[in-house]
């Protein structure tokens, strides 16, 4: 149509895409750092908790950009829904990070299991193979390379049930303390939650690969 040349075009979509996909990065790194530290230093709480924060902030940020690029944006380079599935999915990662950072706060939780520090590893690497296969996204030519590490995001996820799934049964057999089991169970459940989130951007970039290569 003749008026589509006055509209904007393509949008700057990848960009954020890429710029979101770098915070997620850090919010996990920062998690991954507040767990393994929490024990030997009950500092880290504050300070990562407040990097997260500020991660969250900014990738908010990049979300609503996103959006409002979505709504006045004539021609994307993807589907509009898909775009909307994958900010939004790559948004809910953070979401999750910030909410295991609050809940140890608020529960006052001054020692984690080894578990626990496994599956912030795990949540870790989950991010990074996030951030990875995003980067790639603007060439379909990288298709098997995206659906190689959306595989291993799955990988990591059903690593980090079973580290969930151990660390509970543990907490059942050697913890006395109930309000400590309910504490730390919960916990167990929110970091998994984080590769759980990550899987579910996995499988978005799946969707956008095979319906676009």
């Amino acid at each position: 149509m003749l008026f589509s040349r006055f509209l904007p075009q393509e949008g700057s979509f990848f960009e954020l895409f890429n710029a979101h996909a770098e915070l997620i990065v850090k919010g996990g790194r920062e998690l991954a750092a507040l767990v393994n530290s929490l024990e030997n230093d009950p500092q880290t709480l504050s300070k990562h908790s407040d990097a997260i924060d500020e991660i969250e902030a900014s990738a908010d940020t990049i979300t609503h950009e996103t959006m409002a690029q979505l709504h006045k944006t004539f021609n994307t380079p993807l589907d509009r829904d898909e775009i909307h599935q994958l900010i939004s999915g790559m948004d809910d990662i953070l979401d999750l990070i910030q909410d295991v950072a609050e809940a140890i706060y608020l529960y006052d939780v001054r020692k984690l299991t080894q578990e626990a520090r496994h599956i912030a590893d795990l949540s870790v690497s989950c991010c990074e193979r996030v951030r990875s296969a995003v980067v790639l996204l603007n060439n379909m030519d990288n298709a098997q390379a995206i659906l190689k590490l959306c595989k291993e995001i799955d990988q990591l996820e059903t690593d980090a049930d079973r580290s969930m799934r151990q660390g509970i049964a543990r907490l059942f057999r050697e913890e006395s303390d109930v309000r400590q089991v309910l504490k730390l169970k919960e916990l167990y459940e929110l970091l998994e939650l984080v590769t759980d989130r990550c899987e579910d951007v996995a499988n978005i970039l799946e969707g956008i690969v095979l319906e676009n290569s």
